[in-house]
């Protein structure tokens, strides 16, 4: 506190073109900063070395770990892949002919032009406001034109336009529903999509002409939570036949309820959680099949306690709960790894795919990524009518 009051006491010494040219001097050098903050994004993200610091995603672990914000984070990841492939993005962020909100909005055009057309374009985008290059991105890349709407506007944002405006009279509105996970602290659980993610996802959809249905989740108390989104017809209709079947509860509780029963489903899918298992369940398979044990499935869901069990070298563990995956830790499944409690651990995508890499190395890894890229491909491929 004592050295930037004393710093700001000699700047205010300082005369007026002493003083500008230190602020030139200072933009600079973040600019150049940021370029290389970037680059290192760009090789930390190339190796996932945020796994091995026990984090599900590049994203998580900037807002987690360097303590981004979600808008901070987007716009560099965005940046930073893009520049492996197109580096003279880096070189113009540091000589300060491109900002960040530019160099995120040309980047995903980037792979889809001709070496000849990015470099007509980066010269055009060169010293331009973020509006002026967004319209040179769609001057390229066209959206498309935005569906008609007709809808009826709320009564009380007519009577009263300087107020906040209620929602669309086809909005299904939650009140103060509990929405949080107990023993969470508030806001979105770890290894879901987070907030900024969903937010930042449905701007880029915009971007890209894609409609996204409107959602919120807004925090009104302490596990108190706003749940709003846009509703179509047939599910109005549906809710209207459900408060019709439970007289008395709320749309509330009427949602609880359902999601509950949708939950408890895929859980017991996912993870064998039955309310009622079965006795004389298997608690190993011991066909040599994919197939993992309702039984081993439970056990190894509860001893995880339901999240990423990879651990990093300082004992941070994983916080990912979303996307979890069966994997067998001590021996690996095709090196005779067998469905026990004691073999399988929850990972989440990231480290079950950090691990793989361990076990059988990253080049057999690649190998295997590779065949199934091309099998996907060929799959997706529209197959030649046969000629009669």
């Amino acid at each position: 506190m004592e050295d930037h009051a004393a710093r700001l006491e000699v700047l205010r010494s300082l005369s007026d073109d002493e003083l500008l040219r230190g602020l030139a001097r200072c933009v600079g050098e973040s600019r150049r900063i940021e370029a290389e903050l970037i680059a290192h994004l760009a090789a930390v993200d190339e190796r996932r070395l945020y796994a091995r610091r026990a984090f599900p995603s590049l994203f998580a672990y900037c807002t987690g770990a360097l303590h981004l914000s979600e808008h901070e984070a987007y716009l560099r990841i965005t940046i930073a892949r893009a520049s492996r492939r197109y580096p003279l993005l880096l070189a113009m962020l540091a000589d300060g002919r491109l900002h960040l909100s530019g160099a995120a909005e040309l980047a995903p055009l980037l792979p889809s032009l001709e070496a000849a057309e990015r470099e007509v374009l980066l010269e055009r985008a060169t010293h331009r406001s973020r509006r002026e290059i967004e319209a040179l991105v769609r001057a390229l890349a066209p959206l498309p034109d935005a569906a008609t709407r007709i809808r009826k506007l709320p009564e009380r944002a007519l009577a009263a336009p300087a107020a906040a405006a209620a929602p669309p009279t086809d909005a299904v509105s939650l009140g103060p529903a509990t929405w949080a996970p107990a023993g969470e602290p508030d806001g979105a659980s770890a290894g879901a999509t987070l907030p900024g993610e969903r937010a930042l996802g449905a701007a880029h959809d915009r971007r890209q002409g894609c409609e996204r249905r409107s959602e919120t989740v807004a925090p009104l108390a302490p596990s108190r939570y706003l749940v709003q989104f846009t509703a179509s017809a047939e599910l109005r209709a549906k809710l209207e036949r459900l408060k019709a079947l439970r007289p008395g509860l709320d749309l509330a509780d009427l949602v609880d309820q359902a999601v509950s029963e949708k939950l408890q489903r895929l859980e017991a899918r996912r993870f064998g959680l039955a309310a009622r298992p079965r006795k004389g369940e298997p608690s190993a398979d011991a066909s040599r099949t994919r197939h993992v044990p309702a039984a081993v499935r439970r056990a190894v869901y509860a001893r995880d306690g339901g999240r990423c069990r990879f651990v990093d070298e300082t004992g941070r563990r994983c916080p990912a709960t979303g996307s979890l995956q069966f994997d067998h830790g001590r021996v690996p499944w095709a090196r005779g790894g067998e469905h026990t409690v004691e073999n399988l651990r929850l990972l989440c995508p990231a480290h079950n795919a950090l691990e793989a890499e361990r076990d059988y190395g990253s080049a057999a890894i690649d190998r295997h990524r590779q065949r199934r890229h091309s099998l996907h491909a060929e799959l997706a491929s529209p197959r030649p009518h046969a000629t009669p």
